[in-house]
């Protein structure tokens, strides 16, 4: 395979990633009753330009999954079918297949092994009102081909490929010997016309977003790095520069040396904006986690988020990500009531969680709360006891603040049986370790 066939592939692989996480949130919107005119649109797009765009690079079984999907999309952009909880759970199932083919592309260099069958069975029968039991045997898996991303494998010759501007059963056979023949350029070409074809149909909705999609680049983390790490030799070096410019007493010298603290500072200044990502980026995935994890407990749970926008290094916003899942799965599972105990409570069936981000005194405040029933005390001590993590007398001379950290010991739990959502007393102790 060729470096433009690869480098083709890992940018599919960025872009539909991107498409997937803007489909994921505007299906939850479209469940929430929310979402503005262009929803169904939007979400049919990222599908059709993944369907697209795998024809292009001969990924099959990635095309015929997001085809079944687009099919279905299709209807529900047209009107012809109304969304309801159980098609938007499929969407999603989906949207995490897809992601996991990617992922097996991008890590093994090739779609992986797994059968959608059923998934796209039930797509199909979503079509037609279902969805129906399936009670045909899939077929085993065919050998996953190899795409060549590794240089140690020997790449799979392409299969048959459908660049996506037309659909399969409008195809003809003369298009389709074209399609094959064509080389790995024309290839790239025929992408870009696919983008070309949806910036046109949609421009005139799109409100300059095909402006500002133009405007910007991807640049390799490791890229940023090396350029974050010549800066700070610069700035060493400008001072040593300075200093010695001090000495000499040259007023030319003194005003080049000045010239090169300016330009320099700013330079600084700018490579270390590039770095800056907003909150958003890692937040973007809480709807769903919390939308997945409130339907298998039953509960009812409207998430919140304010300031989106607010900005952190790269490195912060990697080595928060997981301590802000493990605070949000905690106040979904232990801090949220169940309805009817809310509603015995006097409290709305549905509970709230609020994430805020906001910059004060030269810090950003990141704050996660949720209308539970808060950490109950007794059951905190309870459990310390039971579990013999602190001393009968140590805990009786605790305050509530001081009972209230034990939440943070190894091992503690409140859970009264282990779930694959909580109980087995790692969680809070990882948060705090991390964001110490």
């Amino acid at each position: 395979m060729s470096d433009i066939q690869q480098e083709l592939i890992k940018e599919f692989i960025i872009e539909s990633h991107e498409g997937l996480d803007s489909m994921d949130r505007d299906l939850l919107a479209i469940e929430a009753g929310g979402g503005d005119g262009d929803i169904m649109n939007r979400i049919f797009r990222s599908i059709h330009t993944i369907k697209g765009t795998s024809g292009c690079l001969a990924l099959p079984a990635i095309e015929r999954l997001a085809h079944a999907g687009e099919n279905l999309l299709s209807l529900m952009r047209d009107g012809k079918i109304t969304p309801h909880k159980q098609l938007i759970s499929t969407l999603l199932s989906l949207s995490d297949a897809l992601r996991g083919m990617l992922g097996s592309i991008e890590n093994e260099g090739n779609e992986g092994h797994a059968d959608h069958s059923v998934l796209i069975a039930q797509l199909e029968a979503l079509q037609k009102g279902g969805p129906a039991p399936v009670t045909e045997t899939p077929a085993p898996a065919a050998p996953a081909p190899n795409f060549g991303l590794f240089a140690d494998e020997e790449p799979a010759a392409p299969a048959p490929a459908n660049f996506g501007l037309i659909d399969e059963e409008e195809a003809k056979p003369e298009a389709q010997v074209q399609a094959q023949a064509a080389p790995a350029e024309a290839a790239h070409e025929t992408v870009h016309a696919e983008a070309v074809l949806h910036k046109e149909e949609t421009g005139a909705r799109a409100g300059g977003q095909g402006s500002m999609s133009e405007s910007a680049i991807r640049v390799d983390v490791a890229q940023l790095d090396r350029l974050m790490n010549m800066v700070g030799e610069l700035v060493l070096s400008r001072n040593q520069i300075l200093q010695h410019a001090q000495q000499k007493r040259d007023p030319s010298l003194l005003v080049a040396c000045q010239q090169l603290n300016i330009i320099t500072t700013e330079l600084q200044e700018s490579v270390m904006k590039t770095r800056m990502q907003p909150i958003g980026n890692i937040w973007a995935k809480f709807p769903r986690v919390v939308r997945d994890l409130a339907n298998e407990l039953h509960k009812k749970i409207q998430l919140k988020m304010e300031g989106n926008q607010t900005e952190l290094d790269r490195t912060i916003i990697e080595a928060i990500k997981d301590p802000l899942t493990h605070i949000v799965r905690n106040s979904v599972d232990h801090g949220i009531e169940m309805p009817d105990k809310r509603a015995a409570a006097g409290k709305p069936e549905t509970g709230t969680l609020e994430l805020r981000a906001f910059h004060e005194g030269g810090q950003v405040n990141i704050e996660i709360k949720d209308d539970g029933g808060g950490i109950h005390l007794d059951r905190v001590r309870k459990k310390c006891l039971q579990q013999n993590l602190v001393p009968a007398d140590e805990l009786a001379r605790m305050t509530d603040r001081e009972v209230q950290n034990l939440i943070f010991l190894p091992g503690f739990s409140t859970a009264e049986k282990v779930s694959n959502v909580s109980g087995r007393g790692v969680g809070m102790d990882v948060v705090k370790t991390n964001i110490e």
